[in-house]
């Protein structure tokens, strides 16, 4: 069936993976109100519940500690092993003074994943084509003025667009452009469908059918078996809440019928199991129907149908009903709530964020069998007048077949080959990368990585007068239709003396790396594990490689680094940056003034007439006031008949330089006439 496969687009990984974590265990030095850490290797007898305890007003409950909860699992008191508060504060997007827009952040870090969790999941198998701007809308809008900057989100579509698809990310570019792909197919009205057969299909007999009711129910199905597999997958995520925001007009199927509808019993089985799923992963659906209050476009087209006792706008009426039902129980039995027959979606969606930020993770270890038996779940709070909202139980998990690796070198080692496979950044091993594309080979572009890993962490070993370490890292870029491409494995022996050991704890290590990758747009996955203790850690990188030949004028990515980063030890230098640059491209964003910047980037020329391209470098204060600026002409006809690009390096001394944020910005302008222009620019921080 076509619902095993749906989640394919989330980036290819839904239908395949599963990862499992050890549930979360509070340190000796640990708050009790601190946020449990993320880990591996869950029991899977372990049960993880979100609780969320509100006072008579709504107002939810801090203070409670474990000795609060009750928890009951079909009649019998359950030991809470695992307990903490999670309380999420709401980042909102930072822009510069000078600017309306916050500029996407170039570097990402595994440290950056204490946000919320969503997934939005776009209904196009019930949602008509027409009204697929009120989805769009819809969803916008949660990104746009709900989303946090610490916050992580997914897109994917009950259909399997690959194109209103996005995998994980904080880039809410990238979300948007997803959402504007969106676009429904829902079938028409099955009142319609039956109105329009004229004369009646059943000879001698008054009765109509609909013709569409096979593929109502397949899409039915569909829509109900990608909620089951987006919970499946977020099942591998531990210690906080996570959250599924159905856009959808409701399941287009009426299944309070089984003797009229032959498949009722098929899809209510299917939502049974969406259910369970949620329920078992711990995942809360929250369904928002996009129709508004109106909802009765559908309605006009009765007018100039042939009358009919038994069919017109009562059964319009109870299609809507039902639909809506179907959102009502898919939310209410998850812990989630349905937003219906509204227009103003700011008060469902500040619930939703404030469902996800303040909660109470509790977790305790269950006897219960593997047979995949709803198991009801009771938790209460030992002090009058607070609510508590809660799953009500789960389905213990029967075997699950073995999940499929990601296409990671065989090299790779099982640990770090697992961690490649969580659904989120695993932040044992703290990690920092950043890319830039430049023009290679062929139809390929040559993407350089540079990845920084935190010394603070090894655990070197010695002997005579050598300290030892070793830290292996693994590459995988995902493309937009979730085809995973192994990005090249790397293991680093440090052999150190005392005093170079002490500066990698210091600075840590650089790793060099270049991917050769076709235009489009990636998540590539950056993992490393070092040896002496066995931390891991694993980031996600968002990177779209453009297709240089395509605009006249194109420009590679933007590398910077600085003297004091020259001071940080690179395992694996990148010749390419040679002669071009002072040391290795760097992840640091913040810079001390008695430093100096390097940045290097290229300009693609595809302009066949002679002329001269102006490469210019601004330095802006936050306030837009002009700190440092510099530029060059440079002459087509260096570039010979057959085209290349011109190489722009700019060394910025930081001395008087206030402290503060700026924006570094290298713009490119053919001087023809109507000439093609290019811009590439990063914040960083001097202090």
């Amino acid at each position: 069936m076509r619902t095993r496969f749906l989640v394919v687009t989330l980036v290819g990984l839904l239908a395949h993976t599963t990862f499992a974590q050890q549930p979360p265990q509070p340190s000796p030095t640990q708050a009790p109100d601190q946020q449990p850490p993320i880990t591996f290797k869950v029991e899977v007898n372990y049960v993880e519940i979100d609780a969320l305890v509100t006072d008579s007003n709504g107002k939810f409950v801090r203070g409670l500690t474990r000795d609060d909860f009750e928890v009951i699992e079909q009649s019998k008191p359950q030991t809470i092993s695992v307990f903490s508060l999670v309380d999420i504060p709401v980042e909102r997007p930072d822009a510069p003074l000078f600017s309306k827009a916050a500029i996407e952040p170039d570097v990402r870090s595994n440290q950056e994943t204490d946000g919320r969790v969503f997934v939005l999941v776009l209904d196009d198998l019930h949602t008509p084509s027409q009204r697929s701007p009120r989805v769009r809308v819809a969803a916008r809008q949660f990104v746009e003025r709900y989303l946090g900057e610490n916050d992580i989100a997914a897109v994917v579509t009950t259909g399997g667009s690959k194109f209103a698809a996005q995998n994980f990310t904080s880039s809410r570019r990238l979300l948007l452009k997803a959402i504007d792909a969106f676009m429904g197919q829902k079938l028409r009205s099955a009142t319609l469908e039956q109105l329009a057969q004229i004369p009646s299909p059943v000879p001698g007999t008054n009765s109509r059918s609909d013709p569409l009711t096979f593929e109502r129910a397949y899409k039915a199905r569909a829509s109900l078996g990608t909620l089951k597999n987006v919970s499946e997958y977020l099942d591998g995520i531990r210690g906080r809440r996570k959250a599924v925001l159905f856009f959808s007009e409701g399941i287009d199927y009426d299944i309070s019928n089984p003797i009229k509808n032959q498949f009722a019993s098929d899809v209510r089985g299917e939502m049974q199991t969406a259910i369970a799923e949620a329920s078992r992963a711990n995942v809360s659906y929250y369904a928002v129907d996009p129709r508004g209050l109106s909802g009765f476009e559908d309605a006009i087209e009765i007018q100039s149908l042939p009358e009919d006792n038994s069919l017109g706008m009562h059964t319009m009426l109870d299609e809507m009903r039902n639909a809506q039902d179907s959102l009502r129980s898919l939310a209410e039995e998850t812990g989630g709530f349905a937003a219906i027959n509204r227009n103003d979606y700011r008060e469902t969606f500040a619930k939703i964020i404030e469902d996800n930020s303040s909660y109470y993770v509790l977790g305790y270890y269950s006897d219960a069998r593997r047979d995949g038996k709803f198991r009801p779940i009771d938790v209460r709070v030992k002090h009058p007048g607070l609510q508590v909202r809660a799953r009500k139980g789960y389905t213990p998990v029967r075997e699950r077949p073995a999940s499929k690796p990601p296409a990671a070198s065989a090299k790779t080692s099982a640990e770090l080959r697992e961690a490649l496979a969580s659904p989120l950044p695993v932040s044992g091993l703290p990690l920092s990368v950043s890319a830039a594309a430049f023009r290679g080979t062929k139809d390929k572009a040559s993407v350089s990585i540079s990845l920084e890993i935190d010394g603070s962490r090894f655990k070197f070993s010695e002997k005579g007068d050598r300290v030892f370490d070793e830290v292996e890292v693994s590459m995988v870029a995902y493309d937009a239709g979730g085809v995973g491409r192994e990005g090249g494995h790397d293991t680093v022996q440090l052999t150190l003396r005392p005093q170079t050991r002490d500066v990698v704890v210091r600075r840590g290590v650089r790793i060099m790396r270049r991917m050769e990758l076709a235009p489009g747009i990636y998540q590539v996955r950056i993992g490393a594990r070092e040896t002496g203790d066995g931390r891991v850690g694993t980031v996600l990188l968002d990177l779209d490689v453009p297709d240089f030949s395509k605009d006249k004028l194109a420009m590679s990515g933007l590398a910077i680094t600085s003297a004091g980063a020259s001071a940080v030890p690179t395992a694996r230098a990148d010749e390419q940056f040679k002669d071009v640059l002072p040391a290795a491209p760097t992840t640091i964003r913040t810079f001390a003034r008695q430093d100096e910047l390097a940045t290097f980037v290229e300009v693609y020329d595809n302009e066949r007439t002679p002329h001269r391209v102006e490469i210019k470098t601004t330095v802006l204060a936050d306030d837009g006031t002009v700190a440092f600026t510099t530029s060059e002409e440079r002459r087509s006809e260096e570039l010979g008949s057959a085209g290349g690009g011109y190489g722009h390096t700019t060394r910025i001394p930081l001395k008087g330089f206030a402290p503060g944020r700026y924006v570094l910005r290298t713009e490119a302008r053919s001087l023809l006439a109507n000439g093609a222009t290019g811009m590439r620019e990063l914040e960083f921080r001097v202090q």
